[in-house]
C-alpha cells in the first residue's frame, strides 16, 4: 500500500499534519497474521484518522471492513481515500454502537489520548465482539501511558505489549471480560455553579466537567444574549452542549442549534439537552462548522474553538471556523468567542468576521464579540 498517496482533505491540511504515521504501519504489521485469516466482515477499525488502517487492512486481505471515526472530516477523508484507491466497496463507515463491533474477531484501534474514550471503546468491544476477538491497539509512545494498559486489563483477560518501533508501540488485548454491570457511559454530573446537568461520552473534551474556557465564555455571553432579539442561536463546536443548554435556559424564546463535527459530542449534546429539560428547543447536529447554515442568515453564534488536530496544535481550525461564521452571519450579526489569550486571534477575527471588541480577559482566556460588517 502506498501510504503517501493518502490525503487529509477535506480535513485540515498544514505543516506537521499527516494522513498517517509510523503507528499505523506498526498496527498493521502486528495484526498481519490475523488480517490474513480474517473473514469478510470480521475486521473493525476504530479511530483511524484518514484511512491508513482501514485501507491497509483491505490491502492485506480484509473485506467489508467496518470503520468508525469520531471526527466528520476524518470520516469524509477515509471515504475519499477509499474512493481514490478504488476500494470504496471494501470499507463501511459505521456509528459507534454495538453494531460496530458485533461478532468482530479483529479490532484495529488507534489509541485515543483520553482514558475515558479508551474505556468506553474497550467496554463496547468486550461486550459485543466475538469471544475470540483480538484488539491490536497502537499509538505514538509520547502519547501513551501505563494507565492505558490498566484500562485494557479491566476489559480483557490478556494483554501483551510489543516492542517499540519508530517511536510507536502496540498493545494486543484478548480474552474479553463480558461486563455484568450497566455501562457508565455516557457519564453524568451536575455543575452546581451553572445549575446544569452535563452528560458526556468518553471522547468529548472536558468530559462531564465544564472547562475553564467555557466558564469564561458564559461569564460574558449573557450580556450579548440578553440584548439579542433572535429566534435562533448557534453553539458552534458545541462539545457536551453545556453552552447550548445554558442558552436555551437563558433565551426561552429562541431555538438553539448545537453543531460539532464529533459524533461523540453531538450524542453528548443531545443527552445534555434532555437532562436539562430543553431538548424541545435544542437541535444537535453533526456538521463541518456551519456548513448547514446558508450565507448571511444567522445573527448570533457562540464559539469555544478547538486548537488541536489530533496531537498537533494548530490555529488553522479556529480560523476556519471564524471564516465560516463570517460567511453565515447576517450583517450586524455577532460571533462571541473565547480563546487562549496567547493565541492573539483578534486580528483574524477582525479580518474574517468584522469589528471586534473585548468582553473580558484573563491571563489565560480572552472573550470577544465580533460584528459582521
Amino acid at each position: 500500500m502506498d501510504f503517501d498517496a493518502l490525503r487529509r482533505s477535506p480535513d485540515t491540511e498544514g505543516d506537521g499534519l499527516w494522513a498517517w504515521d509510523a503507528a499505523d504501519r506498526l498496527i498493521l504489521d502486528e495484526a498481519g497474521a490475523w488480517l490474513a485469516g480474517a473473514g469478510d466482515g470480521e475486521v473493525v477499525v476504530i479511530g483511524d484518522t484518514h484511512g491508513a488502517l482501514a485501507l491497509g487492512a483491505v490491502d492485506r486481505g480484509a473485506r467489508d471492513v467496518r470503520v468508525h471515526q469520531d471526527a466528520l472530516l476524518g470520516e469524509r477523508a477515509i471515504a475519499a481515500n477509499a474512493a481514490r484507491a478504488g476500494l470504496a466497496d471494501a470499507v463501511r463507515i459505521a456509528p459507534f454502537d454495538a453494531g460496530l463491533v458485533a461478532s468482530a474477531r479483529l479490532v484495529l484501534l488507534r489509541l485515543p489520548r483520553s482514558l475515558d474514550a479508551l474505556d468506553e471503546t474497550a467496554r463496547l468491544v468486550a461486550e459485543h465482539a466475538a469471544d475470540d476477538v483480538v484488539v491490536v491497539a497502537g499509538g505514538r509512545i509520547k502519547h501513551m501511558t501505563l494507565a492505558m494498559n490498566d484500562v485494557l486489563r479491566r476489559h480483557f483477560g490478556r494483554l501483551d505489549v510489543t516492542h517499540a518501533r519508530q517511536k510507536s508501540r502496540v498493545l494486543v488485548a484478548r480474552e474479553p471480560v463480558r461486563p455484568t454491570e450497566p455501562s457508565p457511559w455516557p457519564a453524568r454530573a451536575r455543575d452546581d455553579e451553572l445549575g446544569l446537568a452535563v452528560v458526556a461520552h468518553g471522547g468529548v473534551f472536558a468530559g462531564s466537567g465544564v472547562d475553564i474556557g467555557t466558564r469564561a465564555l458564559l461569564a460574558h455571553l449573557g450580556e450579548v444574549a440578553d440584548a439579542a432579539d433572535v429566534d435562533e442561536v448557534i453553539d458552534l463546536a458545541c462539545g457536551t452542549g453545556v453552552v447550548a443548554a445554558w442558552l436555551a435556559e437563558r433565551m426561552p424564546r429562541a431555538h438553539v442549534r448545537a453543531l460539532d463535527q464529533s459524533a461523540a459530542a453531538v450524542a453528548s449534546a443531545r443527552a445534555t439537552a434532555e437532562a436539562n429539560g430543553v431538548a424541545d428547543r435544542v437541535t444537535a447536529e453533526r456538521a463541518d462548522g456551519l456548513e448547514s447554515v446558508p450565507d448571511a442568515t444567522t445573527r448570533l453564534v457562540a464559539l469555544n474553538p478547538p486548537f488541536h488536530s489530533g496531537a498537533a496544535v494548530t490555529t488553522a481550525l479556529a480560523e476556519r471556523l471564524f471564516a465560516d461564521a463570517g460567511r453565515a452571519l447576517a450583517p450586524g450579526g455577532t460571533l462571541v468567542a473565547v480563546w487562549n489569550s496567547h493565541l492573539r486571534y483578534r486580528p483574524a477575527l477582525e479580518r474574517l468576521v468584522g469589528p471586534t471588541r473585548q468582553l473580558g480577559r484573563t491571563p489565560k482566556f480572552t472573550v470577544t464579540a465580533s460584528t459582521r460588517r
